[in-house]
């Protein structure tokens, strides 16, 4: 069984690096090391989709993003990422996100990107590990300013797998293509008072200035945080599929960190924050602070 992950993952990765090439079924095949018809079944079996429309699902996001920039045309954009034709493109988009990629261009708009997980760590659920060595975490103080945050609540999660089991996964392609504060999607565990009844304390949510006048999407909700001081934990750089290790290492720290050596103590009426696990990065934790009473 293992051995099938890994032929997925390399078709997985073979795509990524040719999206803009033409991709048949020998391509992945030779990727897998496996005949093209068992490469097909593997590859629809571990990720629930076939590979044309894996592909196809993953060069729209990709054009979605450039065409949120506003530095790409949607010519350039259909035929840099493969589509044969303008007009073929442009019914594809529709299909996939409900509008034309020129309306979508004039109006960004929250859309739901594919964002596919790799087929080897949906094998690495939580299994605890242990430490193969100690590991250095780089401690800072930052400062984050007045902000609002567009979230989707869970119902009862307190850690990402869970969170997915009730939203879905799906939540992350939207929240990427929405604009950020901080450049990109976070991950809060929030204290009671920011908690709806029912509702869960992990959630995945975009920052965004106070005055940003963006839809805040169906579903999702929003909650403004005071301009709070942060302790920023990062780990060391890590290999991707060691992702849960990592997160281990930075939390473990964090546990046994005592900020009063700085002057500081831990702040628990604002939440916790998480950004998307990075293997060439390390993992990031945010933990608020407040100066420590005299």
């Amino acid at each position: 069984m293992k051995e099938q992950i890994l032929a997925v993952q390399r078709m997985q990765d073979y795509i990524c690096g040719h999206l803009e090439d033409e991709i048949t079924l020998s391509d992945l095949a030779r990727a897998s090391l496996y005949s093209p018809w068992y490469s097909y079944r593997l590859f629809r079996l571990h990720l629930g989709i076939t590979p044309a429309d894996y592909i196809r699902r993953l060069r729209l996001s990709r054009s979605a993003l450039r065409l949120k920039s506003g530095k790409c045309r949607i010519t350039d954009a259909a035929l840099d990422l493969g589509f044969g034709s303008v007009d073929g493109y442009i019914r594809a988009f529709f299909r996939e996100f409900g509008m034309t990629p020129g309306e979508y261009a004039r109006r960004p708009v929250p859309i739901t990107l594919f964002v596919p997980y790799g087929a080897k760590f949906r094998e690495l659920r939580k299994e605890p590990k242990a430490m193969s060595k100690v590991r250095n975490v780089f401690i800072q103080v930052i400062r984050k300013p007045v902000r609002k945050v567009i979230i989707k609540r869970g119902v009862k999660a307190d850690s990402y797998f869970p969170y997915c089991e009730e939203v879905g996964c799906d939540v992350w392609g939207t929240l990427l293509s929405m604009d950020s504060l901080c450049g990109e999607p976070v991950c809060l565990w929030l204290p009671e008072k920011y908690r709806k009844a029912g509702t869960s304390a992990y959630v995945q949510g975009v920052e965004a200035a106070v005055d940003d006048n963006a839809a805040v999407p169906e579903g999702f909700d929003e909650i403004t945080l005071p301009e709070t001081e942060y302790l920023m934990f990062q780990g060391e750089t890590f290999a991707e599929e060691d992702y849960c290790e990592a997160i281990d290492a930075v939390q473990q720290a964090m546990n046994k960190y005592d900020p009063s050596v700085i002057g500081y103590e831990w702040n628990d009426d604002e939440p916790r924050i998480q950004l998307e696990p990075v293997g060439t990065r390390g993992y990031i934790e945010l933990r608020a602070i407040k100066r420590k009473a005299e």
